[in-house]
């Protein structure tokens, strides 16, 4: 072979090689791009990763399109024994739903617009009716839509990074992904109060209200899961046994009392009233500094989204989660009809300049009729 020959092989040679490079590339990132959320099978035992670490893991209706055929498939199979659902990187279990794009449609008009919030609700319910147990490992940033992907199931266990909230009412929204079933039975009015307020709850907090059912340091989450995928053909109870002790082994924050404990009294009593106006008016009359806190944060929230949310949950507490999911899907269709949802999403999310323009402003300009027109029967109601 000539010296030319010889060069002409290793020029293409080099191109071939440089080929396969950009095509195993272009494969991972066309991987990348499909894998938003990991679905996969270990013997007995279904796994959800959440992977979209950079966006905090937020969902999106491609995931819940991904997630919610698996799961009956799971469900479906005799040999199944448990589901785990977790989110990818260190900051974020799930931050809640990608709503930019839900605005987008909204705001274009296109009649499809509500199907996320009618595909992530039909996940919802499939997750609070699985046949075998499901467990969240919330170990990390847990709000709106990830508060729907975990609290519904037989386990939440949070950990010392865990951050819960259903700030919706600030972006013209309400506490959705059956927030209307859970946030009332946490007991007395605290699910009314960290509806209305957004309160944010941390670590050992988040236990301590009711939304995690187990607490364990996050350095031994992934021993805790191992532990788990290591039981052989378990039942509910042998998974309860296992989280149980991990709970009961963990001393992080267990000297510290729930830190909402000395307000529950004042909540249930300044947080009691059946109409926004008499929580406004109790909290006015209390003057107390706790009181008057409370009221400054409520009157930067969507005067809508509130007297809305604050149906929803007293309504909610007597609901089946069935129901409650079919009455929010009304209520974000609501939404999506009116105005402070695009203008808290544009405020907050998309300027950033924290400064939403409600309409109406103020709550006494709220009319019963506006409520009503978010629980009014749809043509094409959700049915589950």
């Amino acid at each position: 072979m000539t010296f030319i020959q010889l060069t002409r092989l290793n020029i293409l040679s080099s191109a071939t090689r440089r080929t396969r490079i950009i095509c195993s590339q272009l494969k991972m990132s066309s991987m990348a791009s499909e894998d938003e959320v990991i679905l996969e099978k270990k013997g007995s035992k279904g796994i959800i990763t959440l992977n979209r670490p950079k966006a905090l893991n937020a969902l999106n209706l491609s995931m819940v399109r991904k997630m919610y055929p698996k799961l009956k498939e799971w469900e479906e199979d005799p040999k199944s024994t448990m589901v785990i659902i977790k989110g990818a990187g260190e900051k974020a279990f799930c931050a809640g739903g990608d709503i930019k794009a839900v605005i987008d449609a909204g705001s274009k008009g296109e009649p499809n617009a509500g199907s996320f919030f009618r595909e992530e609700y039909i996940l919802n319910n499939a997750i609070g009716t699985l046949h075998i147990p499901y467990i969240a490992l919330i170990d990390g940033i847990t709000m709106g839509g990830g508060v729907g992907l975990s609290v519904h199931g037989s386990f939440r266990v949070a950990t010392e990074r865990t951050l819960f909230a259903m700030p919706e009412t600030g972006i013209g929204l309400f506490p959705d992904v059956g927030g209307g079933y859970f946030m009332p039975r946490l007991g007395g009015r605290l699910g009314i109060f960290l509806s209305l307020t957004g309160m944010r709850l941390k670590a050992r907090d988040v236990y301590k209200a009711g939304v995690a059912t187990h607490f364990v340091e996050s350095e031994k989450i992934p021993q805790l899961e191992e532990e788990l995928l290591a039981l052989h053909n378990p039942v509910e109870k042998d998974i309860a046994s296992v989280l149980d002790r991990y709970h009961k082994e963990c001393q992080l924050g267990r000297e510290k009392g729930f830190s909402l404990k000395a307000d529950l009294d004042r909540i249930d009593k300044l947080f009691g009233g059946n109409t926004l106006e008499q929580i406004f008016k109790d909290l006015e009359k209390d003057g107390s500094e706790w009181a008057d806190k409370q009221l400054q944060i409520l009157k930067h929230k969507s005067p809508t989204s509130m007297k809305v949310t604050l149906r929803q949950l007293i309504e909610g507490a007597d609901l089946s989660l069935q129901d409650c999911l079919m009455m929010e899907y009304r209520i974000a269709e609501g939404c999506l009809r009116g105005h402070d949802f695009y203008e808290g999403v544009r405020a907050l999310l998309v300027d950033k300049d924290n400064n939403p323009k409600w309409n109406p402003k103020t709550i006494e300009e709220v009319t019963d009729e506006m409520v009503e027109s978010h629980f009014r029967q749809l043509d094409n109601d959700l049915i589950l």
